[in-house]
């Protein structure tokens, strides 16, 4: 359970309220009655339920041991959790859930609709979108199609179907309630779909589909003050779905690269500034040198507008395609500067900086100035992100990082270069715990 102000909790922790199905009122004459049913007998045999096994860690080192273990019997104890999966590939096996279903399972077993159970090995995962490809024995499955998320409206039917508390095949009904929901706190990079049909325990990994039945999102999270369902859930839009689904298939990992720019808002004020028409966009604050937005040619200033196929309306909108920008990638960027339209090409290139200012990073670390470090023969501290100036000034200085201080940890997550560390704090939403190295000793030190 992740904790904020507003309890933020996952499906799997939640508690349901009755499910209230957005259906027409009255039907004239003596017709068939509109139904889902014939929709959902072709989707269901698609979403399975995910059983996962995690072998009980001990904190005895004796307890591990096979032949004590052996020798007084002592039996080894498993965890079991359930989730949801939908077959998005029938004729390769794959199958996408999220993340948070199975990161710490030692076994992950597929219940089918036709009551096969069957064995699924780990293709990859992202926890920084909640996303995880598996890939199972392709006999005689059935698979969901892909909607395009990005012509998804509010007000759309949609219909949420998993496993809830272990029950199969369930399947409630709403429409979409909000687009390009973020900064939620949930995860990384976050572009949720927004809706209302009741998300219960065991649909995490479950589909949301439209009414043809195509998949329009993968449930990820609901939003639970109290504790129990609202009517307020959130799904992971499809097209990012399958861009992370299909580069965890190429790669096994997610191969993100680096952009290079730090970007804000377009508000009315900066539009007047700049003499454009409308609010829509985001303004280049600064571009880092030997980037490829420094090769592309953009500037401070640049208004952007578009990346790729995607518009770019607030700085959500950036930040969630630069979640499915990879390694090798060539993007057409539109921007508007000094009044007139322009395109750029970005070639995404891999994120394996060596020196960097701590501003672009995260706004938390301005004042800092890091690069990576690596030293093989000090104990216990071969490799890690070193402050090699701190500004007096700064906050992070207040809070207490100084120089020459070597980065080892963010949030209990190890680093071992300004990539990692980069991509740790993305998964910080609201404080940042440092565990670096000082003097030879380890402490921690918290910005907010």
């Amino acid at each position: 359970m992740r904790l904020s102000p507003i309890v933020f909790v996952l499906v799997a922790l939640g508690l349901p309220l009755p499910a209230v199905a957005a259906l027409p009122l009255e039907v004239p004459g003596e017709g068939q009655l509109p139904s889902l049913a014939g929709m959902l007998e072709r989707v269901n045999p698609a979403v399975v339920n995910i059983a996962t096994y995690t072998a009980a860690r001990s904190s005895n080192p004796l307890l591990d041991d096979p032949f004590f273990r052996r020798f007084f019997r002592v039996p080894r104890g498993r965890t079991q959790s359930s989730g949801s999966g939908v077959v998005v590939d029938a004729a390769a096996g794959y199958i996408v859930t999220n993340n948070h279903v199975i990161e710490r399972a030692d076994e992950i077993a597929i219940g089918l609709a036709d009551g096969r159970i069957l064995q699924a090995e780990l293709v990859g995962r992202d926890p920084q979108v909640d996303l995880a490809v598996l890939k199972v024995d392709p006999e005689a499955l059935v698979e969901i199609g892909f909607a395009n998320s990005a012509n998804v409206r509010v007000g759309d039917f949609v219909v949420a179907i998993g496993n809830p508390f272990g029950l199969n095949q369930t399947v409630t009904s709403g429409i979409v309630s909000a687009l390009g929901r973020s900064g939620l706190g949930i995860e990384g990079y976050e572009d949720f779909i927004q809706t209302d049909a009741p998300i219960n325990p065991g649909n995490s990994g479950g589909a949301l589909v439209d009414l043809r039945g195509d998949l329009v999102g993968i449930n990820t999270a609901i939003l639970a003050p109290s504790g129990g369902n609202v009517g307020i859930g959130f799904a992971i839009p499809a097209n990012m779905v399958r861009a992370v689904m299909q580069e965890l298939i190429d790669h096994g990992e997610v191969n993100r690269g680096l952009i290079g720019v730090v970007v804000q808002n377009l508000n009315p004020e900066l539009a007047r500034a700049f003499d454009v028409e409308g609010n829509d966009g985001v303004v280049v604050v600064e571009v880092e040198p030997e980037t490829p937005a420094a090769a592309a040619g953009l500037q401070p200033g640049d208004i952007i507008t578009q990346v790729g196929e995607r518009n770019i309306r607030r700085i959500a909108d950036f930040h969630s395609q630069a979640a499915v920008m990879f390694v090798g990638d060539e993007v057409d960027v539109e921007l508007v500067r000094e009044g007139r339209s322009r395109t750029v090409e970005l070639e995404i290139v891999d994120n394996r900086q060596q020196r960097v200012v701590g501003r672009l990073v995260d706004p938390r670390l301005a004042g800092a100035e890091l690069e990576n470090f690596w030293n093989p023969d000090e104990p216990g501290l071969s490799s890690g992100v070193l402050t090699t100036f701190i500004d007096p000034a700064s906050n992070v200085h207040a809070y207490g990082l100084r120089t020459g201080d070597v980065i080892v940890a963010v949030n209990r997550r190890s680093v071992r270069d300004v990539n990692e560390l980069r991509e740790a704090v993305k998964l910080s939403a609201r404080q940042i715990v440092l565990r670096v190295y000082r003097n030879g000793r380890f402490g921690n030190v918290i910005l907010r």
